[in-house]
């Protein structure tokens, strides 16, 4: 009885869906990539004392730190306001993932949360987010980024060609 007045009060709040377990599961694995991913860089191959790694002419390892949000962008010491936005932030993504009726959208959610939740656990852990991967084309300079970054554009990503998709199904071009 208790479970089934739980779970009525939850569905009511939205905060658990259709698409929750995927949302979950999708986002726990994004987040165990990329903090894996950060702890062998750091620890085990050692970027902090190899410098630049050249892989290729336009891509490298390096180990950039960043104290700001996305690009380095407002940079700060008060890290605890970017992991408050991050908790928030995440916090309505996960509203909005629990209310998609479609595993697209729910997906595109979930990258975007566990990429998310990962850098604001870097900025706990090492107080700024732990960057390695650097593309640059002559003097060029792509940002530096990670593999939580890659998983947020590719969620943002996902959820504007869903946008774009339902469009075109509901013949709003």
């Amino acid at each position: 009885m208790a479970e089934a007045f739980r779970e009525n009060r939850l569905s009511r709040l939205r905060l658990w869906g259709a698409t929750a377990p995927l949302v979950l599961a999708l986002a726990a694995l994004v987040f165990g990539l990329d903090q894996t991913h950060k702890w062998w860089m750091l620890h085990i191959y050692g970027i902090e004392t190899k410098g630049e790694v050249l892989l290729t002419p336009f891509f490298s390892l390096v180990m950039a730190w960043n104290y700001g949000v996305s690009y380095g962008l407002l940079k700060t010491d008060a890290q605890i306001w970017l992991i408050g936005g991050s908790l928030i932030i995440c916090t309505g993504l996960w509203i909005w993932a629990c209310r998609s009726e479609t595993v697209l959208p729910a997906a595109a959610l979930a990258l975007v949360i566990g990429g998310a939740l990962s850098n604001a656990f870097d900025r706990v852990i090492y107080g700024a987010v732990a960057d390695f991967f650097h593309f640059f084309v002559g003097d060029f300079s792509w940002y530096v980024f990670n593999l939580a970054d890659v998983a947020i554009v590719a969620g943002v990503g996902l959820l504007l060609y869903d946008s774009f998709r339902h469009r075109q199904s509901h013949g709003n071009a």
